[in-house]
């Protein structure tokens, strides 16, 4: 059982349980506090809807909208359903820089329906629409998706350089923002870094693309791209999470678990640098070591 934390976020829903210790003891009933699930749809004008199982964590759900001219809109410092459309959006590939979008806002009528403009929406790559995303579903479908989501797709560029010694401190920066994980045990992380080293950005979420999506809209929003940056993650490495780096410019991952064979090829191929088992200041790299300064 995990420690209990009595303040319940949003996030964070609580349910009665049934404990059985090891130790032969009675069972209890108490209150377990269980990642939230629920449902956010992207509607995308002209191009299709996605609806994506999802953990909502921001305490504000009232109308929030975003333009390119405009920046964001309302009183939230955390419009997270816009952060996670604008994330989904250039991580999947329908549009290729956050200046396509027109705007994005919460529908007044409904919370749980971001709805989408594109300027162009003809132009929109559209591997798949009008489905429903789990959380823990990146690429869902033929074969041939896997193969058609490595083409066109640009070599990263080669700016960033880190020391190993801060993996660990990245590490802990990221551990530190996981309230939602440490009351539940449920949920995944992802926190964007930039060249110095420092940590812009944290988002959780029970889906690991949703978490690394999350926090790609964040920084997207706030300073508009991510070149430089790099990405730390509480989940393995596989294909869908390197072409959402791939795709949004993303320099290095590092992860606390390993990289499956795809994805190590797809970073080799188009430029990402690969760290697997970053824990306890150990570290495993799999492509493009030259980023990783050891010292």
């Amino acid at each position: 059982m995990l420690p209990q934390d009595t303040t319940v976020r949003r996030g964070v829903v609580e349910v009665e349980a049934l404990y059985i210790p090891d130790t032969g003891a009675p069972s209890e009933t108490f209150q377990c506090q269980v990642v939230e699930e629920d449902a956010l749809t992207l509607d995308v004008e002209d191009v299709g809807h996605y609806t994506l199982m999802w953990t909502p964590t921001a305490t504000n759900t009232s109308a929030q909208g975003f333009t390119v001219e405009d920046g964001v809109l309302g009183d939230d410092d955390e419009p997270e359903g816009l952060c996670l459309a604008m994330g989904f959006a250039l991580s999947e590939g329908l549009i290729a820089s956050m200046t396509d979008v027109r705007s994005l806002a919460v529908c007044p009528d409904d919370p749980k329906v971001v709805r989408v403009q594109l300027k162009d929406p003809a132009s929109a790559s559209v591997a798949r629409k009008n489905v429903v995303i789990n959380s823990s579903c990146g690429i869902c479908g033929p074969r041939e998706i896997l193969h058609d989501n490595a083409l066109n797709l640009p070599m990263s560029r080669d700016t960033l350089r880190l020391e190993h010694r801060q993996f660990a401190h990245l590490m802990a920066q990221m551990r530190s923002n996981q309230q939602i994980f440490q009351q539940t045990g449920g949920s995944h992380a992802a926190a964007i870094f930039d060249q110095s080293g420092q940590v812009l950005a944290v988002a959780e979420d029970l889906g690991r693309h949703n978490a690394l999506d999350k926090v790609i809209g964040v920084v997207l929003l706030s300073r508009g791209d991510l070149h430089g940056c790099g990405v730390v993650l509480s989940s393995r490495l596989s294909l869908e999470m390197v072409l959402k780096a791939v795709r949004t410019g993303l320099e290095m991952m590092l992860a606390v678990s390993a990289p499956t064979s795809l994805a190590i090829e797809v970073a080799q191929r188009f430029g990402v640098t690969l760290c697997g088992f970053v824990r306890d200041g150990r570290a495993t790299i799999f492509s493009h070591p030259q980023r990783v300064l050891v010292t």
